[in-house]
């Protein structure tokens, strides 16, 4: 297992390129110390501005419309979005045809 922390962290230019203006889905899991799943969230909004260090800026829509977001410089695992309604479990909403999804994990309780 590597330590993100302590390397380079791919980035695509060409995703990065495209992404401002899109629609993103963002799926989250959130796990313990352990690696354990605690819980999921998703939510979605516009890309502002991407950049390679800051990262990848977004204003949410939906239920948490108008909040601000920011992903890490990681465009990894933002792959194109398959055309269609994509059910959020986690708030209900639906979304219709975004451009991209990403999904991160998220370890709490470490420290």
């Amino acid at each position: 297992m590597t330590d993100a922390h302590h390397q380079e962290v791919p980035w695509d230019g060409a995703v990065a390129l495209d992404l401002p203006g899109k629609l993103l889905l963002i799926g989250l899991s959130f796990t313990d110390a352990k690696g354990d799943l605690k819980r999921q969230e998703q939510c979605w909004g516009r890309v502002t501005s991407v950049d390679s260090r800051a990262g990848i800026s977004l204003v949410l829509e939906g239920s948490r419309h108008g909040e601000n977001f920011s992903l890490p410089p990681d465009t990894r695992s933002i792959k194109p979005a398959r055309p269609g309604d994509y059910h959020l479990r986690s708030t209900g909403e639906v979304v219709s045809n975004p451009d991209y999804m990403v999904t991160f994990v998220v370890h709490e309780g470490e420290g």
